[in-house]
């Protein structure tokens, strides 16, 4: 069991370091959804392969508890979003890590248009201002169930939950193009 001051990682990084296909996807990944590092990938990636793994040992397996444990782990699925409704064991074993980046806190948080990039996401997790259900989660890959996805809001003490907040006001771009004509029209007609 070992010493339970000394955490073991939850996670396994890949077979081979040097594999440059392998390097540029994580690299895509990793600034599409704004993760940290490459250990916050290779934790999903973790999970997909303990639940893929799981969903094989249900489809080998025969009788009345094996038919009862698969009623429960679509069940669990189910309830994160990441199988439909009639979602089977089968289906479980098409998913793809992007499947489970979608369903984080911070992936959603930016979709939602709660923050403008993952990043600022993440930031917005990190230091409390962003609440699930009224309660403030402070954990940028926790998997927001399907059913609490719609009570995303600014947590009811931070600053960001005012609408006139100067963050939350959308900006509209000035193309820079048209800026600098308007100043040298502004030159010509002075001189």
């Amino acid at each position: 069991m070992g010493d339970p001051r000394k955490t073991r990682p939850k996670y396994s990084g890949p077979q081979h370091p040097w594999n440059r296909k392998r390097i540029a996807e994580e690299r895509v990944l990793v600034s599409e959804y704004g993760l940290k590092n490459k250990k916050d990938l290779w934790k999903v990636t973790s999970k997909l392969t303990h639940v893929k793994k799981q969903a094989k040992t249900l489809i080998a397996r025969r009788g009345k508890q094996a038919e009862y444990e698969k009623q429960l782990f679509l069940q669990k699925l189910q309830k994160l979003k990441l199988i439909g409704e009639s979602g089977t064991v089968d289906d479980v074993l098409q998913l793809m890590s992007k499947d489970l980046l979608e369903r984080r806190l911070q992936t959603l948080v930016m979709r939602k248009g709660f923050a403008q990039s993952a990043k600022q996401a993440r930031q917005f997790i990190v230091h409390g201002h962003i609440a699930v259900q009224g309660q403030v989660i402070t954990v940028p890959s926790y998997l927001v169930p399907g059913a609490v996805e719609d009570t995303l809001s600014y947590a009811s003490r931070s600053a960001l939950s005012e609408p006139e907040h100067p963050v939350r006001q959308v900006k509209e771009k000035v193309p820079v193009v048209e800026k600098k004509r308007e100043e040298k029209t502004e030159e010509v007609a002075a001189a």
